[in-house]
Protein backbone atom coordinates (compact mmCIF):
# COMPACT_ATOMS: atom_id res chain seq x y z
CA UNK A 1 0.00 0.00 0.00
CA UNK A 2 1.30 3.76 -0.73
CA UNK A 3 2.12 5.94 2.01
CA UNK A 4 0.66 9.38 2.63
CA UNK A 5 3.82 10.47 1.07
CA UNK A 6 3.97 8.42 -2.20
CA UNK A 7 0.59 9.44 -2.32
CA UNK A 8 1.43 13.53 -2.31
CA UNK A 9 4.49 12.95 -4.31
CA UNK A 10 2.09 11.38 -7.14
CA UNK A 11 1.12 14.58 -7.71
CA UNK A 12 3.90 16.76 -7.50
CA UNK A 13 5.09 18.42 -10.71
CA UNK A 14 7.53 20.80 -11.87
CA UNK A 15 5.39 24.16 -10.99
CA UNK A 16 6.70 25.74 -8.36
CA UNK A 17 3.39 26.44 -6.59
CA UNK A 18 2.88 22.65 -6.67
CA UNK A 19 6.14 22.04 -4.98
CA UNK A 20 5.66 24.55 -2.19
CA UNK A 21 2.82 22.94 -1.24
CA UNK A 22 4.19 19.50 -0.89
CA UNK A 23 6.82 20.85 0.99
CA UNK A 24 4.56 22.89 3.52
CA UNK A 25 2.48 19.25 3.99
CA UNK A 26 6.04 18.19 5.11
CA UNK A 27 6.41 21.13 6.92
CA UNK A 28 3.43 20.72 8.89
CA UNK A 29 4.23 16.81 9.15
CA UNK A 30 7.42 16.12 10.62
CA UNK A 31 6.90 13.00 10.87
CA UNK A 32 7.26 12.54 6.88
CA UNK A 33 10.81 13.62 6.88
CA UNK A 34 12.88 10.50 7.39
CA UNK A 35 10.18 8.98 4.32
CA UNK A 36 11.07 11.96 1.97
CA UNK A 37 14.99 11.68 2.59
CA UNK A 38 14.72 7.72 1.96
CA UNK A 39 13.04 8.20 -1.08
CA UNK A 40 15.41 10.87 -2.30
CA UNK A 41 17.92 8.35 -2.46
CA UNK A 42 15.67 5.32 -3.72
CA UNK A 43 16.81 5.69 -7.52
CA UNK A 44 14.25 3.15 -8.09
CA UNK A 45 11.48 4.92 -7.23
CA UNK A 46 9.30 6.95 -9.67
CA UNK A 47 9.01 9.40 -7.50
CA UNK A 48 12.64 10.16 -6.57
CA UNK A 49 13.39 12.88 -8.45
CA UNK A 50 10.21 14.69 -7.13
CA UNK A 51 11.30 14.11 -3.70
CA UNK A 52 14.44 15.83 -3.96
CA UNK A 53 12.77 18.61 -4.99
CA UNK A 54 10.40 18.91 -1.73
CA UNK A 55 13.56 18.40 0.23
CA UNK A 56 15.40 21.08 -1.27
CA UNK A 57 12.08 23.46 -0.31
CA UNK A 58 12.20 21.69 3.26
CA UNK A 59 16.03 22.37 3.67
CA UNK A 60 15.06 26.14 3.17
CA UNK A 61 12.80 26.35 5.95
CA UNK A 62 14.33 23.34 8.05
CA UNK A 63 17.76 22.39 7.11
CA UNK A 64 18.60 21.00 10.88
CA UNK A 65 16.09 18.38 9.94
CA UNK A 66 18.67 16.84 8.34
CA UNK A 67 21.26 16.70 11.00
CA UNK A 68 20.19 13.00 12.27
CA UNK A 69 20.07 11.80 8.76
CA UNK A 70 23.52 13.20 7.82
CA UNK A 71 25.51 10.24 7.89
CA UNK A 72 22.71 8.67 5.31
CA UNK A 73 22.32 12.05 2.58
CA UNK A 74 26.16 12.28 2.66
CA UNK A 75 27.28 8.71 2.45
CA UNK A 76 24.23 8.39 -0.93
CA UNK A 77 24.91 11.14 -2.79
CA UNK A 78 26.95 8.95 -5.37
CA UNK A 79 23.40 6.43 -6.04
CA UNK A 80 21.91 9.78 -7.57
CA UNK A 81 22.21 9.91 -11.25
CA UNK A 82 18.88 11.36 -12.76
CA UNK A 83 19.95 15.42 -13.32
CA UNK A 84 16.31 15.75 -11.49
CA UNK A 85 17.21 15.04 -8.35
CA UNK A 86 21.05 16.01 -8.81
CA UNK A 87 20.21 19.67 -9.22
CA UNK A 88 18.14 19.93 -5.75
CA UNK A 89 20.77 17.45 -3.52
CA UNK A 90 23.87 19.88 -4.75
CA UNK A 91 21.88 22.75 -3.56
CA UNK A 92 20.73 21.28 -0.46
CA UNK A 93 25.00 19.95 -0.19
CA UNK A 94 26.02 23.92 -0.57
CA UNK A 95 23.42 24.75 2.28
CA UNK A 96 24.50 21.95 4.50
CA UNK A 97 28.62 23.02 3.70
CA UNK A 98 27.49 27.07 4.13
CA UNK A 99 25.47 26.42 7.39
CA UNK A 100 28.52 23.98 8.56
CA UNK A 101 30.94 26.50 8.69
CA UNK A 102 28.67 29.00 10.26
CA UNK A 103 29.44 29.72 13.85
CA UNK A 104 26.23 29.63 15.28
CA UNK A 105 23.49 27.47 17.36
CA UNK A 106 21.68 26.29 14.84
CA UNK A 107 24.73 25.53 12.49
CA UNK A 108 24.88 21.93 11.25
CA UNK A 109 27.70 19.50 12.31
CA UNK A 110 28.97 17.74 9.16
CA UNK A 111 31.17 14.97 10.44
CA UNK A 112 35.20 14.66 8.55
CA UNK A 113 33.29 11.84 6.44
CA UNK A 114 29.78 13.70 5.99
CA UNK A 115 32.35 16.53 4.44
CA UNK A 116 34.47 13.69 2.17
CA UNK A 117 31.73 12.96 0.63
CA UNK A 118 30.08 16.11 -0.14
CA UNK A 119 33.88 17.21 -1.46
CA UNK A 120 33.68 13.76 -3.70
CA UNK A 121 30.24 14.10 -5.02
CA UNK A 122 30.73 18.04 -5.82
CA UNK A 123 33.40 17.22 -7.96
CA UNK A 124 32.02 14.21 -9.55
CA UNK A 125 28.93 16.82 -10.85
CA UNK A 126 31.27 19.21 -11.69
CA UNK A 127 33.78 17.01 -13.81
CA UNK A 128 31.17 14.55 -15.13
CA UNK A 129 28.36 15.08 -17.94
CA UNK A 130 25.57 17.42 -15.78
CA UNK A 131 23.77 19.92 -16.25
CA UNK A 132 24.67 23.66 -15.68
CA UNK A 133 22.95 24.29 -12.32
CA UNK A 134 24.31 21.20 -10.71
CA UNK A 135 27.61 22.35 -11.48
CA UNK A 136 27.18 25.58 -10.20
CA UNK A 137 26.05 24.83 -6.90
CA UNK A 138 29.10 22.39 -7.00
CA UNK A 139 31.38 24.98 -7.94
CA UNK A 140 30.30 27.65 -5.07
CA UNK A 141 30.46 24.50 -2.87
CA UNK A 142 33.66 22.92 -3.70
CA UNK A 143 34.52 26.95 -3.23
CA UNK A 144 33.76 27.08 0.18
CA UNK A 145 35.28 23.67 1.14
CA UNK A 146 38.47 24.92 -0.46
CA UNK A 147 38.84 27.36 1.93
CA UNK A 148 39.38 24.73 4.79
CA UNK A 149 41.13 22.20 2.52
CA UNK A 150 44.01 23.90 1.00
CA UNK A 151 44.23 21.28 -2.21
CA UNK A 152 40.59 21.92 -3.57
CA UNK A 153 41.62 25.46 -4.88
CA UNK A 154 44.45 24.43 -6.79
CA UNK A 155 42.30 21.52 -8.09
CA UNK A 156 39.32 23.91 -9.18
CA UNK A 157 41.31 26.26 -10.67
CA UNK A 158 42.80 23.57 -13.05
CA UNK A 159 39.65 22.16 -13.85
CA UNK A 160 37.84 25.36 -14.40
CA UNK A 161 40.93 26.78 -16.61
CA UNK A 162 40.49 23.57 -18.82
CA UNK A 163 36.98 23.39 -19.29
CA UNK A 164 36.45 26.85 -19.45
CA UNK A 165 35.43 26.97 -22.94
CA UNK A 166 33.44 23.80 -23.68
CA UNK A 167 30.59 25.20 -21.62
CA UNK A 168 27.94 27.42 -21.46
CA UNK A 169 27.76 31.37 -20.81
CA UNK A 170 25.55 30.53 -16.84
CA UNK A 171 28.95 28.04 -16.42
CA UNK A 172 31.11 30.78 -17.49
CA UNK A 173 29.81 33.06 -14.94
CA UNK A 174 29.74 31.28 -11.97
CA UNK A 175 33.29 30.00 -13.02
CA UNK A 176 34.80 33.69 -13.66
CA UNK A 177 32.92 34.51 -9.79
CA UNK A 178 34.70 31.45 -8.32
CA UNK A 179 38.28 32.08 -9.89
CA UNK A 180 38.02 35.39 -9.32
CA UNK A 181 38.00 34.39 -5.42
CA UNK A 182 40.68 31.84 -5.60
CA UNK A 183 43.00 33.55 -7.55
Amino acid sequence: MLSELQKKLDYVNAYRENRLKTAQDVLENPSLFSALVSICFSPEDKNNHKACWILEFVSYEELQWLQPHLDFFCSNLKVLKDESAMRPIAKIVQLLVKSHYKKSENSIKLSEENLQDCIEASFDWLINDTKVATKAYSLRTLYILGNYYDWIHPELKVILDKDFGDHSAAYKAVAKEVLKKIK
